[in-house]
């Protein structure tokens, strides 16, 4: 195996495709960059066997190809180190020593047989195909991502559900105290079927397509999923089970109604929550002629705060209280400028939904639990 490469075009590849290896692989082969030459193209393999990422890159000056198993800490150091220049590669294919040389010097890096690396998961022949636009994927990623949970007991909940219906897609998350669900129309969706993708991928795949443009075909079975790139494919093993009913625990009727100013209402929150109970977090909201009152308070240590900001209120006095960190996370997920929040009573869910000036292709609901208010 013998070409030549940029290296700062090697080092952005390794670094992309390093980025899904575990710090904790049962497999020492794990920790390798798995590179194979095949005429002018260069394919890095990495996995931590639930997730593999597989990148391409163009080369130079091929004399043989091959295939070998690069430490994958020490290619990235070295790489690190150099400015932007042509890199020599040379692998011996009996010792699996890999030589880098360049003008003025040269290195090596022991490597290893590639024989024990893991392959890569098949899509089954019943396996579901669609291009989705790029940035309708991030931006149902970038909703959802932060509401999924960590929950070992229910491990469907910790992921990204895809649900695809006739014309639509929708994204959802929750973690049973927070839910987001994100519709966007999609014309080209022809078929009934969903899948759940694991929170890691699901964060390599928004890096990965940050720098993309074209769409992205997804292909999916009962058990995997494949997203291809221009350059790059992420194949991951999904989370099987039966994701929760979620539109059975967003209320259907909320009469009372508030819009507010979204930058305002957060800002109101995150100085009323420096003086609330730690391990709650507990803000009370009290909402009345046009005007939400914040207040928060630490009996334990005679510590409390108020602030009043000014909506636009349609309904009866409502007092909810809420956990201040979660709502700063779902306001702070919303982009527009002014946010409605849409409340029963104390006891049932607040929904908050962005407002747009003009007609969307997408619908985002966000849903927050109450919690109790001492009396």
């Amino acid at each position: 195996m013998k070409f030549t490469v940029s290296s700062s075009a090697l080092l952005s590849l390794l670094a992309t495709t390093g980025k899904v290896i575990s710090n904790k692989n049962t497999l020492p082969i794990l920790d390798y960059f798995l590179m194979e030459l095949k005429g002018e193209e260069l394919t890095v393999t990495t996995s931590d066997l639930e997730t593999t990422i597989i990148g391409h890159l163009k080369v130079e000056s091929v004399e043989r190809e091959g295939v070998i198993a690069a430490p994958a800490k020490l290619m990235l150091d070295s790489l690190k180190e150099f400015p932007e220049m042509p890199l020599e590669f040379e692998v011996n294919d009996t010792t699996w020593e890999i030589k880098v040389k360049w003008t003025s010097g040269s290195l090596s890096i022991p490597g290893a047989s590639a024989v024990s690396y893991p392959a890569m998961p098949a899509i089954g022949a019943e396996c579901k195909d669609i291009l989705l636009d790029v940035d309708m994927l991030i931006a149902g990623i970038n909703k959802t991502i932060f509401a999924t949970a960590d929950d070992e007991l229910r491990p469907v909940m910790n992921g990204v559900y895809f649900n695809f219906e006739q014309g639509k897609l929708t994204f959802v998350a929750t973690d049973a105290h927070k839910l987001v669900r994100s519709m966007v129309e999609c014309p080209d969706v022809d078929f009934n079927a969903s899948f759940i993708l694991p929170k890691k991928p699901a964060n390599l795949l928004r890096n990965l397509l940050a720098k993309e443009e074209a769409p992205v075909e997804v292909s999916f079975d009962a058990k995997n999923v494949t997203f291809s790139l221009e350059n790059f494919n992420l194949v991951c093993r999904l989370i099987e089970g039966n994701y929760p009913n979620y539109n059975a625990v967003i209320p259907a009727a909320n009469p009372n109604k508030v819009l507010i100013d979204r930058v305002e209402f957060v800002n109101g929150i995150k100085r009323v929550a420096v003086c609330s109970n730690p391990s709650t977090n507990l803000i009370r909201m009290d909402i009345a002629n046009n005007k939400v009152n914040l207040t928060a308070q630490d009996i334990d240590f005679s510590v409390s705060a108020n602030e009043t900001i000014s909506c636009s209120y349609d309904g009866q006095p409502v007092t909810i209280g809420f956990k201040s960190t979660f709502l700063v996370e779902i306001l702070s997920n919303i982009e527009t400028p002014t946010v409605v929040i849409e409340l029963a009573d104390s006891t049932r869910a607040g929904v908050f939904k962005p407002v747009y000036d003009d007609k969307q292709q997408s619908e985002t609901l966000m849903l927050l639990m109450p919690m109790m208010i001492n009396a």
